[in-house]
Formats: structure tokens, sequence, C-alpha cells
């Protein structure tokens, strides 16, 4: 892609190279993104299947050395990882904004990712944890800055490439998660865990060596924190911080002391955590007096979406985890001929995403010029009825391997499909609305607030797998659908009333 350089003709000084007519930064953060989203989305392919996997199966040849962890396990701790990396992309907005600038939190989070890889492809169940707890925490540094460095390379949200630019950083996510499956999937899957761990930490490494050669074509703001700690800011939190760490150990060295520690000791907490910080920020923002009444409306109208976002990823999310599962365990492994691995199935999503987006970019703005293009409200509320519908169509085939029998993998490319229509509905509308509704004191939190609502849809699947439910069961798929249609069909219904707590926002 970097190769692909041309002469720009607007918006750049004659003669200097450009990325596809946007500034040649743009390739840079382009690359970094693309290498941390293969890396991110190789390790996820393998989680799950590592979880479960125990002693290797002599009839089958398959290799074992996993963590041989029950399926409710290991849903809840796939689901409590991703709800984790969404979580700490508030924290990640705050480093870059109030210590460290967007350049240098985007170093330190590709470092600390590559640490976390690194750890994953050491045998052992500690530093299988230690390796999650840093690419989580090395996500969630790296999401918010490096979408911010992408901003500062124009001139302000007038100038005309910047959308077209957001675009092009987009299909860079995609592309590394289209690629991460066929190539961690498999390598880790069917050959050693560890050493797809391993190939992950490469990929990082690749982004991060290429970020460093690339920052003299990043905007110069972007290495400037803009609202720095003070001096007594930074000593109160570091009394903070040290006071909660050594709490939470003296806690924990208790019940271990105690021998009380289990997983879920860890688990619980988290889960719950990710369910009540979304909602206490919310309750935070609402209570603001300083916020005048419209923006008091608007917020109120905002929850609406925020619970239905929180329903959406409750269910997209299992494309890791239940759907990886039954991939792995009750889908035929061969098409035409060919011998697949499961890992492949999470290629489906990016790749559908980059063949439809445009398709939809088109599509709305079609419908706009007729002046039917459907509103914010209606969009959520087709994004809700399609992904539960996506999970009516896999009590299809559930259904039909409760026999034993291997089913055909085209079901669950159909499911993947619908998922990601209802995805292309409800995600970028999403992002704009979080951004058109959020009061002018917390415009840029109000960002953060929005990934929440993927930690409140994961920590919620997490907190029903460590209550015991079945995740993986006909029943429990069946009840999740329809209750993802309940909500779109809710949204649909208060529409108006939604619309005028919106006030002028379309």
């Amino acid at each position: 892609m970097a190769s692909s350089l041309t002469k720009d003709t607007a918006g750049a000084p004659s003669g200097e190279k450009t990325f596809f007519g946007h500034p040649r930064g743009l390739a840079t953060l382009f690359m970094t993104e693309m290498w941390e989203r293969f890396s991110y989305y190789g390790m996820r392919a393998l989680l799950v299947y590592y979880l479960v996997s125990g002693g290797a199966d002599a009839a089958t040849g398959s290799q074992g050395g996993g963590l041989a962890m029950t399926a409710a396990t290991a849903t809840a701790i796939y689901s409590v990882y991703v709800s984790m990396v969404y979580l700490m992309a508030m924290p990640g907005g705050w480093f870059g904004d109030r210590v460290w600038g967007a350049r240098k939190t985007v170093t330190i989070a590709g470092s600390v990712i590559m640490l976390g890889h690194l750890s994953l492809a050491l045998p052992g169940q500690a530093m299988f944890f230690v390796g999650l707890i840093l690419v989580a925490v090395g996500s969630g540094l790296l999401k918010a800055n490096i979408s911010t460095m992408v901003g500062h390379l124009y001139d302000g949200p007038e100038d005309p490439r910047r959308d077209g630019g957001f675009t092009l950083f987009y299909i860079g996510i995609n592309l590394g998660a289209f690629v991460a499956p066929f190539v961690i999937g498999t390598v880790g899957k069917e050959n050693n865990w560890h050493l797809g761990f391993a190939l992950a930490a490469v990929g990082m490494g690749l982004g991060l060596v290429q970020f460093l050669l690339g920052t003299r074509h990043l905007s110069p703001k972007s290495n400037v924190v803009p609202n720095p700690l003070s001096a007594e800011e930074r000593k109160g939190i570091l009394l903070k911080v040290v006071g909660a760490t050594l709490a939470i150990a003296v806690f924990y060295g208790a019940v271990v002391a105690l021998g009380a520690f289990t997983l879920n000791w860890a688990l619980v907490p988290l889960t719950l955590a990710g369910l009540i910080i979304p909602i206490a920020v919310l309750v935070r923002i609402k209570r603001d007096k300083e916020l005048s009444a419209g923006e008091q409306s608007k917020m109120n109208g905002y929850i609406w979406f925020f619970v239905a976002a929180a329903v959406f990823w409750m269910i997209y999310d299992q494309g890791g985890s239940t759907l990886s599962l039954f991939a792995d365990e009750k889908t035929a492994s061969t098409v035409f001929g060919l011998s697949t691995s499961a890992t492949w199935y999470q290629s489906l999503n990016p790749l559908f995403v980059m063949a439809l987006a445009p398709v939809f970019a088109w599509l709305w703005l079609w419908l706009a010029r007729k002046n039917q293009e459907p509103n914010t409200i209606v969009k959520f509320a087709m994004g809700l009825v399609l992904v539960g519908g996506s999970f009516f169509v896999f009590v299809v085939p559930m259904s039909m391997a409760a026999d034993g029998t291997k089913v055909s993998p085209m079901w669950l490319v159909s499911i993947y499909m619908i998922q990601t229509i209802g995805e292309l509905c409800l995600s970028p509308v999403g992002l704009s609305v979080t951004t058109k509704m959020a009061p002018r004191k917390y415009a840029s939190q109000m960002m953060g607030v929005w990934f929440l609502a993927v930690t409140a849809g994961d920590c919620t699947t997490g907190l029903l797998s460590l209550a015991g439910v079945d995740l993986n069961g006909t029943g429990i798929i069946a009840m999740e659908a329809s209750l993802a249609v309940v909500a779109g069909l809710a949204v649909w219904m208060y529409r108006k009333k939604v619309q005028s707590m919106m006030g002028e926002v379309h």
C-alpha cells in the first residue's frame, strides 16, 4: 500500500508525495493500524480454541496443549477480554490528552501489545493471563489515539479529504482483520498455539517499526499533550492508583492465602465492573447540573441508542466465541474438497465489510437524493432486527447438528453476512449520532462512552456464562435472538418519542 504514493493535485503543496491524494502520514497510520488489527484479530481467532483445547486427539491427530477449560469458562474469558479492550479506550484517550500525547501513547501501546503477544507465546496459564492483560491494555491505549492522529493530518473538520481519509483508514483495519485468521489462525490452531501467538507479536512489531520510521510524516499536533496534568493533579492521581493497587493486592493476597482463589474471583469483578462503569458514566453525565435542557433531552435520547447498541454487540461479538465453537465442532471442515480451518470464518466479517460498505454508502446517498433515507433511529432498529435474525437462522443448523451431523459451512457464511449488514446499519451511524448528541462539555469523552456500549454488551455475555448459562444451547440462542428483535421493534415503535428528545439532530 505504501508504494501507491501519488502526486496530490489538491490539498498538498505541489510536488509533495501523498497517499492516494491524502497526507503522507496516512500511509504510516494505515499500516500501523493494519498490523495492529492483524495481531489482534489473529490472536482473537485462536483465543477460544486455545482455552478449550486439552490433550492431543490420537484419533484425529489434532493438537492439544491448550488450557482445557469448559466452553462456558472460555466464552466468559473471551467476553471479558473483548469488553476490557473497549473499556480501556477511555483511559487510553485520557493518557493521550493529558499525559503522553497521541504519538507517544501509540508507541507505548504498540510495545505493550507486542509484549502481550510474546507472553501468550510462552506456555503456562500464568503467562497466558499476563499476555491477555497486556494486549487489552495496549489495544485500549492505541485505539483512541491513532484515530485522533488521522484527524490531525487534515485542516480541520471542513477539509474535503477528511472523510475519505478515514475511509482508507477503515480499509486498513479490515484488511488486517481479514488476513490474520488465515495466517495466525491456521498456524496457531492447526500446528502450534504458541507459534501462532508469536506471529501476532511479529505483526505488531512490524507495525511498530514502520510507525517509528514514519513519524516524520505525522502532524506536529500528534506530539503535543493538549491538556497536560498539573504537578498537583499528577500527585493526586498517583496516590489514588497506588492506594487502589495496594488494596487489590491485599484483598487477593488474603483470598489466595485462605486457599479460596478460583478464576471466578478475577472474572466476576471484571464483568461487574464492565457493567457498572458504563452505567456510572452515563449517570454522571446525566446528573451534571451545567447541562442545558436541550443537552439533557439529547442525553435521554442517547440512552436509547446506548442500550440498543449494547444488545447488538452482546450478540455480534459471539462471532468469536459461540459461533467459533460451533464452526469447530459441528461444521463440515471441507469446502469443494478443500480442507479448511475453523479460524477462517473470522475473516468473513471484514471481507463482507470491505465488500458491502461502499454499497451501503451509495445506497444511503441514493435514498437521500430521493428523500427516502431512513433516519438514525430506523437504522438502529434495522441493525437490531438483523442481528437478532442472524441468531434465529443460527437455531436451524444448531438443531440439525444436535444428532452429531456436520452442517454446511454456508450456514455460518449466511449468519456472518446478516450480522455484517446489521453492523453497517448500526455502527457507523452510532459513531455519528454520538458526536451529534454529545453535550459540549463532554464532546471528547462521549466517543469513549460509545465504546462502553460494547463493554456492557460483552460483559452481559460474560456474566451469563459465569452464572452457568449455556450460551451454546439452542434455547438461549433463540432467547437472545428474540431480545434483539423485540428491542429493535421497540426502538422503531418509539421512534417519534426518541426523535423529539434528539431535538434538531436527525
